[in-house]
């Protein structure tokens, strides 16, 4: 089902990355981890869809947030960047997917691995657990190019900074900021070993980002000992759209 959404809010988060606030008509709900597609109608009746996953906690009030990051050649992403303006509608349909979630009731030790726009579900989960008051152990691998293209940046710098919260760590893969403890790589099998749960633990891991990051960590991730069958992935196209 369609249902109309209306913008009632705009934020950057990185240069090339807008996060849009959306006020749902008969919302029904969703759940972390979950997406929603859009839907954009030109005047002449020609229509793009795209998928995109949910950004924000689930709410009563029915409003969703989406994180968007822009492809200079693509169809609805620099419309959604560049042009959309509070108070203009648009159409989405979801929630959508049942698989790629995090719970509430789940009290296991969680492991978050983020490479560029695959924080966006991720950072559902976060806030999901903050807003239900969880005290499951969340852990937050977060590869990005350099600092400004950090998405929620404010945000995750002040969860980490709680205590019992949610521990992060960044991997810069080309320029890394003055204070950084590692030299600008790759997530690696030492990074892996140092920064995530022992697979011992037994922890839900998350892992979302282009394709062949999410198969390159995952095997990391099989290789320092964690159980595939714990292993849940989604993969994302260069804009952030879900694949």
């Amino acid at each position: 089902m369609w249902r109309i959404a209306k913008v009632v809010g705009l934020h950057d988060e990185t240069p090339t990355a807008r996060t849009l606030a959306l006020a749902v008509r008969d919302w029904p709900g969703h759940v972390a981890g979950q997406h929603v597609d859009v839907r954009l109608t030109a005047p002449d009746g020609y229509s793009a869809v795209r998928s995109y996953s949910i950004a924000s906690a689930p709410s009563s009030d029915g409003r969703i947030e989406i994180t968007v990051e822009r492809l200079p050649n693509g169809e609805v992403s620099p419309y959604l960047t560049q042009q959309v303006m509070v108070a203009d509608e648009l159409e989405v349909r979801g929630p959508i997917g049942g698989w790629f979630v995090w719970r509430r009731d789940q009290t296991e030790p969680i492991q978050l691995v983020a490479g560029g726009s695959g924080i966006v579900p991720l950072m559902a989960m976060v806030r999901s657990r903050v807003s239900t008051g969880s005290t499951a152990p969340f852990r937050l691998l977060y590869s990005v190019r350099e600092p400004r293209t950090i998405f929620y940046r404010n945000e995750l710098r002040s969860l980490s900074a709680q205590r019992d919260s949610l521990l992060v760590t960044y991997a810069y893969t080309r320029v890394t900021p003055k204070d950084s403890p590692r030299s600008a790589g790759r997530i690696d099998r030492e990074l892996i070993g140092s920064d995530t749960w022992p697979s011992d633990l037994r922890p839900s891991s998350y892992v979302c980002g282009p394709t062949s990051f999410v198969e390159y960590t995952t095997d990391l991730l099989i290789a320092a000992g964690h159980d595939r069958s714990r292993i849940r992935t989604e993969r994302f196209g260069a804009t952030g759209e879900r694949k």
